[in-house]
């Protein structure tokens, strides 16, 4: 009764957490990648509905007969109950104590295959229930395409990114329809020393089929439902040779918006940190939407099907290694300097926003237009990089790195994955969607970055300084906890989980402390279109003792935007020559 209580009480988060097709995005960074050997996953949630907390089960053991109830994530629904295992980990929303963690994006695919007759199990239900019967990603991996074949598939399309301390996998899913039960899905192994990514565009397209999934064999780097090619030919999805089958292109079709609003993300990742990417136009035609038909790939293979063939690869070398504050950084992208920077067009306003409000689309005189889809937006609800990290104690090792709001204005804050506590400020409960909270995480970075939106090269820099100390500070921070709780750990592993979940409320609990400190000096110096002088975050008064600030200046809107605004006014805004 008690975990039934516990569940219903996340659904008014869960149900918001996984709403919102074509919108999140995953970042994949290998250990051999990394500048310091850890294994990194990314996610950004976002929903125009969602709320930025962290969930938590606790390790829990179980009887025999014990049930698990299943309720969809998006809208609540009990869709049944699975049989209990025995013993549970503990889970900190996508990331166990075993350092396994997991992400997605909804590709949607093949609108026929989009719906299950009784299926119990959607992609929420399979994320948790899998980080909860996991040690390592290749267990992960195994785990959920069980559950799926034997209970079925309630969702549309889907890519994950898994990951633990010595690997990263992307695998992507597809359910059978009214055909069958279950699903059909790839999983691939993401080269050591290689990047990759998704964003609602499936990726995975040809791959070495496998006769067996040998689950005990370190050298297998694929594994596939067995019939992922002979069910689209049974059902007429594909009528090409084995050799040349595409997950991607079969069972997500690419059109434009699977490039623009999705690819183009991973897209502007590896353009960061990959040379051959960001200097070839075929890939950057890709990311616009503009497609080639070779005969062959770029890898001069085959294309007997007509497939796109500019289409990005799965993964790249990234032409050195990635940090971890580069990751965070990639998270925080609006395609600047790409040819899709929005900060110079009209749309950016006089204060060079590089956001657009919603709807994606809009029609002028009878024609679509786009507004375009960055890794940063506005509704992300809360974003994380999970960290992975082989050579310490799994509750050390594990990283669950959390903003909440968008990636852009938040504050990656460490949370480990070992703890028995989740930050009152990142907690289920506190505030939600329709109700305000004075010490959500949510409601006070969103604050901070909805007035940064209104000026946002006037007060996204401030931002950037104090996001930029904040996550120094945490940096630092973590070497000592680290050293601390992998000692500890040695001793008295129940001192080192009270050690790791002390520091991490504490640190959760600070930074939003201190995040809304700076949301009341940021309006106190920017309100009324003025800027105040200030000392740090202290504004300066005029000198005379009595609480009054020194004159503010007034920026206005720049020259370049006040002669957009003259723009066929005539003579109504001039002022008479030889008048004051």
């Amino acid at each position: 009764m008690k975990n039934r209580i516990l569940i219903l009480s996340l659904i008014l988060i869960l149900s918001t957490v996984f709403t919102g097709v074509f919108a999140c995005t995953n970042l994949i960074v290998t250990k051999g990648a990394s500048s310091d050997g850890s294994v990194m996953i990314t996610y950004a949630a976002d929903s125009h509905t969602r709320y930025g907390a962290i969930a938590f089960y606790p390790a829990a053991d179980h009887q025999p007969g014990d049930l698990c109830e299943v309720f969809h994530y998006e809208n609540g629904k009990l869709l049944g109950t699975i049989p209990e295992v025995a013993h549970t980990n503990s889970v900190v929303q996508f990331m166990n104590e075993y350092q396994v963690a997991i992400g997605e994006t909804t590709f949607g695919g093949l609108d026929s295959l989009g719906s299950q007759p009784g299926a119990i199990l959607d992609y929420g239900s399979l994320m948790k229930i899998g980080l909860q019967r996991s040690k390592t990603a290749r267990e992960m991996i195994r785990v959920m395409t069980e559950l799926v074949a034997q209970y079925g598939y309630a969702s549309v399309g889907e890519s994950f990114s898994i990951s633990d301390a010595s690997e990263a996998w992307i695998m992507e899913m597809i359910g059978k329809g009214k055909h069958e039960k279950g699903a059909v899905w790839v999983a691939r192994l993401i080269p050591d020393g290689y990047v990759s990514g998704h964003a609602n565009q499936a990726r995975i397209t040809t791959f070495p089929f496998q006769k067996t999934n040998n689950w005990n064999d370190p050298k297998q780097t694929v594994f596939h439902s067995p019939d992922v090619i002979s069910f689209a030919k049974k059902h007429a999805f594909y009528k090409g040779s084995d050799a040349a089958f595409s997950f991607s292109d079969v069972y997500n079709p690419l059109n434009f918006g699977g490039a623009r609003y999705c690819d183009a993300r991973v897209w502007s990742f590896f353009r960061k940190i990959n040379k051959e990417i960001r200097d070839n136009q075929d890939y950057t035609n890709y990311a616009m939407g503009k497609f080639k038909r070779d005969g062959k790939f770029a890898d001069q293979s085959a294309n007997p099907n007509g497939f796109v063939s500019n289409r990005l690869p799965l993964w790249v070398k990234p032409d050195a290694q990635v940090s971890l504050q580069e990751v965070k950084d990639a998270m925080r992208d609006h395609y600047e300097d790409t040819p899709m920077d929005m900060r110079n067009d009209p749309g950016a306003g006089p204060f060079k926003s590089p956001y657009r409000w919603r709807p994606m689309e809009f029609v002028v005189d009878s024609l679509r237009y786009l507004n375009e889809r960055a890794v940063a937006t506005q509704q992300t609800g809360y974003s994380f990089v999970a960290q992975s990290r082989g050579w310490l104690p799994d509750p050390v090792g594990g990283i669950f790195w959390f903003g909440a709001d968008d990636a852009d204005g938040c504050v990656y804050a460490p949370v480990y994955c070992g703890i028995t506590k989740i930050p009152e400020s990142f907690a289920v409960g506190n505030g939600s969607m329709v109700s305000w909270s004075e010490t959500s995480a949510h409601w006070t970075f969103n604050q901070v970055n909805n007035w940064a939106y209104s000026r946002y090269n006037l007060i996204q820099p401030e931002i950037e300084t104090y996001q930029a100390q904040l996550e120094n500070q945490f940096a630092s921070e973590i070497q000592v906890v680290d050293k601390q709780a992998s000692e500890l750990h040695k001793q008295d592993q129940a001192a080192a989980t009270g050690y790791l979940t002390g520091y991490s409320v504490f640190s959760g609990n600070k930074l939003v402390s201190d995040w809304k400190a700076f949301y009341q000096y940021l309006f106190m110096k920017y309100m009324d279109g003025n800027v105040k002088h200030t000392d740090g975050h202290k504004l300066l008064e005029n000198g005379n003792g009595k609480n009054i600030p020194k004159a503010p200046a007034q920026p206005g809107y720049g020259n370049e935007w006040e002669r957009i605004m003259i723009q066929g006014t005539g003579d109504r805004l001039k002022v008479p020559k030889g008048e004051n």
